[in-house]
């Protein structure tokens, strides 16, 4: 395959300016996000030595997580999608500064519960937001690059993020890394006042109950969305051990924060190199089929890493499995988005986002669990055969999703279908949204 080909697709970038600034800002902000999401459990296994203790604080996330994302998909779509984020981004910087001063005074344990579950609450709304807007700033066509340049902005983060963490934790400690976070908040909303007004198609819809009831009902028998959603929280929580991070990195391997902060890095390190090289993935016809094949290699990987004791061996482990979570993420993000109307993308897209951020909660706990009581290598290897055999169960159950097809002919097609289902639900005597909020 030539180069040219197989290296992402840029369009998408190049001609939206608007995009341009949307994922610009994406990019500093997950940076900063990242050196937090290391800093915090190694901030815990630091006050407590407990990988339990690890894995509850990521499990307190979980409800403000699931309660944030309810309301903000359905808030997402009721206001203008860039002032929201604007709000949301304000009051999550603050969060960050919370962590900051916590560890000025001398860090104890009940801020790192609380402020990392106020930031999830929050997520609820500035995911689901960001993740509407984009099919906003690109042609239809370019969804499937379009995503895939997210996923490389965010794991470039997820890459030099942790890495970063793990030499300044082991040198300035917490209190820079928390403060940068902070800083960082400052590019995306920057960006964020850059772009258009982004206000839901059709004026938006009342915000509430209903509302939220709305984007449940429009998942009824819609095997492709409800596959996509299910298979991504068998992976992350049988399949992502890293609430064990902190005590792999300072026990088996003996690295102490750097190892801790490599190993964090490595999942993403691969992800960046598939989510780069991605210009083959536009004309992938059956993504559904995808999809499960990458989770399964996903979980052969994180079972192989749980076998090793050489970190290098380790780290390239890790790559591998972040590789093929990034394919996945790409094709599972392209299938949501080519099938949710604009009217319900800040629904659907919140469900994303309580699947995609609050799996790994349950998988820290699952995995912290599971290393308490058997030990830190049974509880990887057992995750990662388990998210093997749940993709292998899904894929039998749900023939909807593993016959999912789109490509360049299709699209139109399942663009069609979308449309006729809107005016179906809207027509008289059929169910819908409530009235536009006035």
């Amino acid at each position: 395959m030539a180069p040219r080909r197989l290296l992402i697709d840029l369009s998408p970038l190049r001609r939206s300016r608007d995009f341009r600034y949307l994922a610009g800002g994406q990019l500093i902000s997950i940076l900063g996000t990242q050196l937090t999401a290391v800093a915090v459990p190694y901030e815990v296994y630091h006050l407590t030595h407990s990988s339990l203790q690890v894995g509850l604080v990521s499990l307190a996330q979980l409800a403000p997580l699931i309660i944030g994302s309810l309301i903000g998909g359905s808030v997402v779509d009721a206001v203008d999608r860039r002032r929201l984020l604007l709000v949301v981004e304000t009051l999550m910087a603050a969060c960050s500064a919370g962590l900051a001063v916590n560890a000025d005074l001398g860090s104890v344990l009940w801020p790192l519960y609380l402020f990392p579950a106020l930031t999830a609450g929050l997520s609820g709304f500035d995911g689901p937001a960001r993740g509407a807007i984009i099919p906003t700033l690109v042609r239809r066509e370019e969804l499937t690059s379009a995503n895939a340049m997210f996923q490389a902005m965010f794991q470039i983060g997820s890459v030099v993020g942790p890495a970063l963490a793990g030499v300044l934790l082991a040198g300035a400690g917490v209190r820079l890394v928390f403060w940068i976070d902070v800083g960082s908040f400052g590019a995306s909303l920057a960006a964020a006042a850059l772009i258009g007004p982004q206000r839901p198609a059709g004026g938006g819809q009342r915000a509430g109950l209903r509302s939220i009831g709305d984007g449940f009902v429009f998942l009824r028998g819609r095997q492709p969305i409800q596959g996509a959603y299910l298979i991504d929280i068998n992976a992350m929580v049988f399949g992502m051990p890293r609430a064990l991070f902190p005590a792999l990195g300072t026990t088996v391997f003996g690295g102490g924060a750097t190892a801790v902060g490599l190993l964090y890095a490595a999942p993403g390190a691969g992800a960046l190199i598939g989510a780069v090289t991605t210009g083959w993935a536009s004309r992938v016809v059956r993504q559904g089929r995808a999809v499960i094949v990458a989770v399964i290699a996903w979980g052969a990987a994180i079972a192989a890493f749980g076998l090793v004791h050489w970190l290098i061996a380790a780290l390239a482990l890790l790559a591998v499995a972040g590789w093929a979570d990034v394919i996945s993420a790409v094709f599972r993000n392209t299938i949501i988005q080519m099938l949710v109307p604009d009217r319900l993308r800040g629904r659907l897209g919140a469900l994303q986002i309580a699947v995609v951020t609050g799996g790994p909660r349950l998988g820290d706990l699952e995995s912290g669990a599971v290393a308490s009581g058997l030990g830190l290598e049974v509880s990887v290897v057992s995750g990662g055969v388990a998210c093997i055999l749940g993709a292998l169960v899904l894929a039998r159950a749900m023939p909807g999703f593993r016959k999912q097809t789109v490509d360049a002919g299709t699209q139109h097609v399942t663009s069609a279908t979308a449309a006729s289902e809107v005016i179906a639900e809207l027509a008289p005597g059929a169910g819908g949204d409530s009235p536009p909020a006035r």
